[in-house]
């Protein structure tokens, strides 16, 4: 055995060494890709100051200063742009840029068209700083995945690839460590950072019976989980799955742009060649000024503060909400989000918790509010349905322990009956009552409580009603602001629900809710979504469960609790609530606004300046390094204006 446990321990420190070096190789990687653009930019800047002061002294020098420049600056963009026509048989902004540069240099300006190259180099790096910022606030979730879990069998710890781990497995979560499945806790207690899951830093007390999952970090306690799902089936693994497609996936907008800048690409060099060859020929101007001027066009109206405008914007958004709990599919999702005029909630599970409890207890006949709980309790001990999971909940928070009943059976569709204390007793619907029963303080006590929205069970022996229970789903406590914060912004809000109408009207005017559609299928949900779509355009769907996923899918954005929501909601949904803070829809809407804002400021302003250096350069005639400041300058303040919104803070 002491040999077995040597031999296991050996491969558990080669097989994390080699995580180690797999680790350490990506890290190196991704500092390359990070910051290689930013670092080819710094050096085309010091070797370009350098050869200007050697210019007048030393021009051999300086030239072959310049030329390095050149490459150290502008070898990346080369290559993507190559790449593109090589491969694409495509024009894109890249290559219009080194042409250019090129081009100066051709005709003597050596230090114009290195100051083009380093500017050029210099934005591209800030905008994939900005790209890779928004992406790693995201994906840094990666980086929490657990690797290993220890797996308790027979009573022997063992230290396991997560890949290995199954439903029913026991696991041990040291202190400090990560969870490495989802599953239930059955023995121990800590407190549990569940920031890569919901979004929220503050740490949840777990003890037996609470659910955990995986890559939560385990705080101060020992805990034994149980596994509940293999590692490709965890939430963490869902929410991955999600980002890796937010990542992927342009708006529409950003789709249009990419066509818009091949077309665009082909139209501005066919007009330099026009200007280098038409005015030498036709109005006897020299070529080198035509040349020049050409180069002057083509750096100017090249589309490059216009193809920066969109993808810096909405990534910087998709990043912000992550960081809050709402994670985007992608940023055509974001985009739909800020045209949305009414939001349609399911109610089970999303307005409120999905758990019924008991809210009011009437007893009658000679016996008090914890004789007939305790009664209740010991009769629903045998049932899984969630209202005798209520009433068992409430009695032990009385401190009420249920007794085994005898001779239990079930009353289809209307309850349970059982003997306790040799004295046969029945709870169930109200329904059960016999007609001359439901008089009197009984009948207005159940009328009452089902006008509230309550659910009524009744326990009843052979002389009758011994006492009424009214039980309801709990309304989510930040349900209300939510609403309230939607009304605020100008949306409609609507209920959609399986549950009886005065349920739901009662739940509905308690939140503010501006309409209410009861008693529905699935299939009755999509036809009410399509009618909500022919009143305002663009509605949005906020579900669940497996028979919320048809109207999510109709939805213009569909939108799943993330914690609580099922498989189906999770993969058909377009944005996810990852903490199932529906506070956090009014969040997302406003992002959407904003990025939508920022897209138009940056188009506008990218445009204008793109239309003044053109007008400029053919009326006054601008110098290729003004043209280069005034273009490359306006990419960078777009870039810039796309990156506040990872600054966004909630609405009040």
């Amino acid at each position: 055995m002491s040999q077995a446990i040597h031999s296991m321990k050996g491969q558990e420190h080669s097989e994390r060494g080699e995580l180690r070096q797999h680790r350490a190789e990506g890290a190196a990687a991704g500092w390359l890709s990070r910051y290689g653009e930013g670092m080819a930019a710094l050096g085309s800047g010091l070797i370009l100051a350098v050869a200007y002061m050697l210019e007048q002294t030393s021009y051999p020098w300086a030239v072959a200063l310049y030329i390095t420049a050149f490459a150290v600056g502008g070898f990346a963009k080369a290559k993507e742009g190559i790449s593109t026509l090589v491969r694409e048989r495509d024009l894109d902004v890249n290559l219009l840029m080194i042409v250019a540069a090129i081009g100066a240099a051709s005709i003597g300006y050596w230090t114009e068209g290195a100051v083009l190259i380093f500017i050029f180099s210099l934005s591209g790096a800030l905008e994939t700083y900005t790209m890779d910022r928004s992406s790693r606030d995201i994906s840094s979730l990666m980086d929490q995945k657990p690797e290993t879990g220890t797996l308790i069998r027979d009573g022997i710890e063992r230290i396991v690839p997560i890949e290995e781990l199954t439903a029913g497995d026991l696991v041990l979560v040291k202190p400090g460590e990560r969870i490495p499945s989802d599953g239930v806790v059955t023995e121990g207690a800590s407190d549990v950072n569940q920031a890569s899951i919901t979004g929220e830093s503050i740490p949840v007390d777990k003890t037996p019976g609470d659910v955990v999952y995986a890559g939560t970090l385990n705080g101060e306690g020992a805990l034994y989980v149980e596994v509940g799902q293999t590692s490709e089936s965890t939430l963490f693994a869902k929410i991955i799955r999600l980002v890796q497609e937010a990542q992927s996936e342009k708006p529409a907008s950003q789709r249009f742009m990419e066509r818009f800048e091949r077309i665009y690409a082909r139209a501005i060099l066919l007009v330099s060649a026009l200007l280098i060859a038409v005015p030498p020929l036709v109005l006897q101007v020299a070529w080198e000024q035509a040349f020049y001027k050409a180069m002057v066009f083509l750096v100017v109206a090249s589309p490059c503060a216009l193809v920066a405008s969109i993808m810096p914007a909405m990534l910087s958004a998709i990043s912000s909400g992550a960081r809050k709990g709402v994670l985007f599919k992608g940023g055509a999702h974001l985009e739909n989000l800020a045209n949305v005029k009414a939001v349609a909630f399911d109610k089970t599970g999303t307005l409120t918790q999905g758990r019924p409890v008991v809210t009011d207890i009437a007893a009658f006949q000679h016996y008090d509010e914890n004789d007939a709980l305790f009664i209740a309790a010991s009769l629903e001990s045998f049932s899984g349905h969630p209202l005798a999971k209520a009433i068992v909940s409430a009695a032990q928070e009385r401190g009420l322990t249920p007794e085994r009943p005898s001779d239990f059976g079930a009353l289809t569709g209307r309850g349970i009956q059982a003997k306790l204390g040799g004295e046969l007793w029945t709870i169930g619907k109200a329904s059960m009552l016999r007609e001359h029963e439901r008089s009197g303080r009984i009948a207005e006590t159940i009328d009452r409580l089902e006008g509230e929205g309550k659910t009524v069970s009744v326990l009843m022996n052979g002389q009758g009603a011994a006492a009424v229970f009214a039980l309801r789903d709990q309304i989510r406590p930040e349900a209300a602001r939510a609403i309230a914060r939607l009304k605020k912004l100008g949306v409609q809000t609507v209920m959609l629900t399986g549950d009886q109408g005065q349920t739901a009207r009662a739940i509905a005017d308690e939140l503010g809710i501006d309409r209410v559609y009861a008693d529905l299928l699935p299939e009755d949900k999509v036809t009410r979504i399509k009618e909500l779509k022919d009143e305002y355009g663009t509605v949005a769907m906020v579900g669940d469960g497996v028979n919320d996923a048809p109207a999510l899918a109709t939805a213009g954005v569909g939108i799943a609790m993330g914690a609580a929501g099922s498989d189906a909601a999770l993969e058909t949904a377009d944005v996810v609530l990852m903490n199932d803070d529906i506070g956090r829809i009014a969040d997302a809407i406003v992002l959407g606004k904003q990025a939508k804002t920022v897209i138009k400021q940056n188009m506008t302003f990218a445009l204008s300046v793109i239309v003044l250096l053109i007008v400029a350069n053919f009326t006054q005639g601008i110098a290729l390094p003004l043209g280069v400041v005034g273009h490359e300058g306006s990419t960078i303040l777009v870039i810039l204006n796309g990156l506040r919104l990872l600054g966004y803070r909630a609405i009040d």
